[in-house]
């Protein structure tokens, strides 16, 4: 790898939102962070880390990083990710993050990362071996104010087609549009300027978090709120070996997205109050399915009943946690150990 800067990456001017002062905003020494959460999964990790490595062999310009965050394993992660750092060709970066929670792990994430460009992937998918060139691709037009996320695809055909995103054609959401797996947090990209703007994942969304889920919506909400687009873009691939093959195991997962959904409705009712007709719309499905008309996956046999009554659940769960002060303190954008990253890699 080289620390050359690759065109993707050279400075724009844009005159739609002003680029934040904080120390992140400076130039990185890398380009591009990929970020990965793990916890428990040391044997779908490595095969994630490989397909990550493998896409940057075949894209070799670019100088890039592995960020891994184990979000307290108990099965030997540690001492793997340390064997893999020894003889990987891009940078690794373990970091252990004991506070529970995907969105916690998210924010570790991001406070170590030093690339221009993240990209953040779970540790049961993997890179298709042109993701890298089709990144740049996207980010070569300068446009960097958005959020970006790019298909996924089933990687077994033994699991059932759930957290997938097959479209065909890009687009940008809209609040025509429910949020919610609009863009996947398997593979979701954003300028580090974006980050620094938006800020942390809020702790109380996400798998192993109070609310389970939609970590990654709310952060697609935030960014609308503030006037950055949400893009999907039918390449930059990832395979999800999600490893889900009963219908119970997605009707469990089902209820939890719609647990995390009803609290976001509740968290942006004042500013983002078009949530609220997604919420009416499953709650007329539902309805609707008493009197024989379809349901909300015909192939899954996955009722818009749960989605209502989880819904009313998130929401009301949401507002506990807002009454109880959960949590005392989210997190601060830069902690003192990012900090002192970043000035090291200003300094290389």
């Amino acid at each position: 790898m080289t620390d050359r800067p690759h065109p993707l990456l050279r400075d724009h001017q844009f005159a739609s939102a002003p680029v934040p002062t904080s120390p992140r905003s400076e130039r990185p020494s890398l380009e591009v962070s990929f970020i990965v959460c793990t916890r428990d999964r040391a044997a779908v990790l490595e095969a994630c880390i490989a397909s990550i490595q493998a896409a940057c062999r075949v894209h070799a310009t670019f100088a890039a990083e592995l960020v891994v965050v184990d979000n307290g394993s108990r099965d030997g992660t540690s001492k793997r990710l340390a064997a893999i750092a020894e003889t990987s060709d891009i940078p690794v970066t373990a970091v252990s993050e004991t506070r529970p929670g995907l969105a916690a792990a998210r924010n570790a994430g991001l406070a170590r990362a030093r690339g221009r460009v993240l990209v953040f992937v779970d540790d049961d998918c993997k890179l298709d071996r042109d993701y890298l060139r089709d990144l740049e691709r996207h980010y070569r037009s300068g446009e960097k104010w958005l959020i970006r996320g790019g298909r996924v695809e089933l990687g077994d055909a033994r699991d059932l087609p759930f957290t997938i995103k097959l479209r065909e054609a890009s687009e940008r959401l809209t609040p025509a549009v429910h949020p919610g797996g609009f863009v996947l947090g398997c593979n979701m990209t954003m300028h580090r300027d974006v980050a620094a703007r938006i800020g942390s994942f809020d702790e109380r969304f996400g798998a192993g978090g109070p609310l389970r889920s939609a970590e990654d919506t709310d952060y697609l909400v935030r960014a609308m709120l503030l006037g950055m687009p949400v893009e999907y873009v039918p390449d930059m691939t990832v395979l999800h070996h999600h490893g889900r093959r009963d219908r119970k195991s997605i009707d469990r997962l089902h209820r939890d997205y719609s647990l995390g959904n009803g609290a976001l409705c509740l968290k942006h009712v004042r500013h983002a109050p078009w949530l609220l007709r997604h919420v009416y719309w499953s709650a007329r499905a539902a309805l609707r399915e008493l009197a024989g008309r379809p349901r909300f996956d015909r192939d899954l046999d996955l009722s818009h009943w749960p989605i209502v009554v989880m819904n009313l659940a998130g929401a009301a769960r949401f507002a506990l946690l807002v009454m109880m002060g959960w949590p005392k303190r989210l997190p601060l954008r830069h902690d003192r150990e990012a900090s002192e990253a970043n000035a090291e890699a200003r300094a290389r």
